[in-house]
């Protein structure tokens, strides 16, 4: 026998129309006495369904864990490939302006005896380094994806700033040691105000294709190109600082430290979030 009760709370549909929605989960009515099908229908066909952060987080993983990065879900065969070429131009752009930028910082740290331009020199050189990376990384237009090859880019990316911020302590330390105070002129100017609005601009543009491709490869050569930016005009300001208070000479040696600890930093970040991701993806280097 039924009970009228429930016959009268769970009305029986028309056996003539089909459901294309199943009933609430373990028999249970909905709160209404019918399912919930206009809740299904506020949703057009045509629009995304919306992610937690919980669900992202799994793609991102499954992702990563079949050698390909979470760009290989956001965007489209062509979309990816034009991008590519974006930030093959744009480290080409940047080796040769960065280049140039190197050798007129190494001349005005030699001539005017500046830890600061000394500083953005060698960071230059790195940004030039860096640049080189990223084109290894996507030269090979199958390897868009690869996690793997990203990996091995933010390896070598990661010892290269280890290697720079040493160099660049050094030579900041050695200056406030020997109390070397830096000579003030047009020129210096010149190269630190050029260098600062032409790394901002590059580390922009690399930070844009880094988040649309999730390369931690092009946002850490953006962030090298950002220290550059900052450097420029920190040879700016201590400059300034020296020509009106000369007491304050170790202000450039000290800006100079500071950097070259905050690139040593990042890169050892680097190498420990990489190494470990290098070894759990060499198995997928078909993408190479």
């Amino acid at each position: 026998m039924t009970d009228p009760e429930n016959d009268q709370s769970c009305p029986v549909p028309d056996p003539t129309i089909v459901d294309p929605f199943p009933p609430a989960r373990n028999g249970q009515c909905a709160p209404d006495g019918f399912t919930n099908n206009h809740q299904q229908a506020a949703r057009s066909p045509g629009q995304p369904e919306a992610f937690t952060s919980g669900q992202e987080m799994k793609i991102t993983d499954s992702v990563e864990g079949e050698g390909l990065l979470e760009s290989s879900m956001r965007l489209k065969p062509h979309e990816a490939q034009s991008y590519r070429k974006k930030a093959l131009w744009v480290s080409w752009v940047s080796i040769v302006v960065t280049l140039i930028l190197a050798v007129a910082a190494f001349t005005v740290s030699f001539m005017r005896h500046s830890a600061s331009a000394f500083g953005f020199a060698f960071d230059a050189t790195l940004d030039v380094l860096s640049s080189f990376i990223v084109l290894w990384r996507y030269m090979n237009a199958a390897a868009v994806h690869s996690a793997h090859r990203e990996y091995i880019a933010c390896v070598v990316l990661g010892i290269v700033f280890v290697l720079s911020s040493l160099c660049i302590l050094g030579k900041a330390v050695h200056n406030v040691a020997t109390r070397m105070h830096p000579e003030v002129d047009s020129f210096l100017f010149s190269v630190s105000i050029v260098s600062g609005f032409v790394c901002a601009v590059l580390a922009v543009a690399k930070f844009m294709l880094g988040r649309v491709l999730t390369s931690r490869a092009l946002i850490t050569d953006g962030f090298n190109s950002l220290v550059g930016s900052i450097m420029g005009f920190s040879i700016l300001i201590s400059a300034e600082v020296y020509k009106n208070h000369p007491d304050v000479w170790f202000l450039d040696g000290i800006m100079g430290v500071i950097i070259s600890l905050i690139i040593l930093a990042y890169g050892i970040k680097l190498l420990a979030d990489m190494v470990p991701r290098v070894r759990q993806t060499r198995n997928y280097e078909r993408f190479e």
